[in-house]
């Protein structure tokens, strides 16, 4: 099936999605000390570890649809003891009050209007939400950005994220492009993984390991504008 072959591919990688320990940082410099925080659709735990390190009094939970995400999450970050925490579930369904919720390029999966509604009554007062989201980085966006997010509806620029969020009855705090060696954290252990499974790959995995090679080809067309955008922003 299309479905385990795609978990085939990304399993045992240290992140799922664009990101560095440098975006986490500067959202926390904007933030300072957030004593709770949820890290929603946490993947195998990269930007949970750099929270819980850079955060050692906060109580930190991971949560995840995916069950072999939690099981490697929980291996990345036994070293931490009771405060960092993990468990399957849906982002949908976050128990608060959580002073950050932290929600690296996962948003799509419920939208951004959606994900802030449903989110607003796990805040505690005074709280935010931190995600990334595609972005076009000029308007009209580049052919190459354009071919990389065509099966990515709605993508927009940093403004028209901003009115989104807006009409959320968000503010924005700050925003930060995510660009360049964010993607090359993502794109070159998986492209490592696809080698070795390219050897005897069935047809299902064959598949997938095209279109993740064909992913790459198109960022690697353009790495200078395909963009997420990480958005620090609280309710207005």
């Amino acid at each position: 099936m299309r479905d385990d072959a795609f978990f085939e591919l990304h399993r045992d990688m240290p992140r799922q999605g664009p990101g560095d320990a440098e975006d986490v940082l500067w959202a926390l410099s904007v933030l300072g000390q957030p004593a709770r925080v949820i890290d929603a659709a946490c993947g195998p735990g990269a930007d949970t570890e750099v929270l819980a390190e850079a955060l050692p009094l906060a109580r930190i939970e991971g949560v995840d649809l995916t069950g072999h995400f939690i099981a490697e999450a929980r291996d990345r970050l036994a070293c931490f003891g009771p405060r960092v925490t993990l468990r399957e579930g849906d982002m949908r369904d976050l128990a608060g009050p959580a002073d950050l919720i932290w929600c690296a390029g996962a948003l799509y999966f419920l939208g951004v209007e959606t994900a802030l509604d449903l989110w607003r009554p796990v805040l505690a007062p005074g709280g935010a939400v931190v995600f990334s989201e595609p972005v076009f980085t000029s308007d009209p966006p580049s052919p190459e950005a354009a071919a990389f997010w065509a099966d990515y509806p709605g993508v927009g620029t940093a403004a028209d994220l901003a009115a989104r969020v807006q009409a959320a009855g968000y503010r924005t705090r700050a925003t930060r492009l995510i660009i360049g060696r964010a993607w090359m954290n993502y794109y070159l252990p998986l492209m490592a993984r696809a080698a070795r499974l390219r050897i005897g790959a069935g047809p299902d995995l064959a598949a997938v390991l095209d279109e993740a090679e064909a992913e790459f080809a198109r960022w690697r067309a353009a790495p200078d504008h395909v963009a997420y955008l990480l958005c620090v922003v609280a309710p207005a």
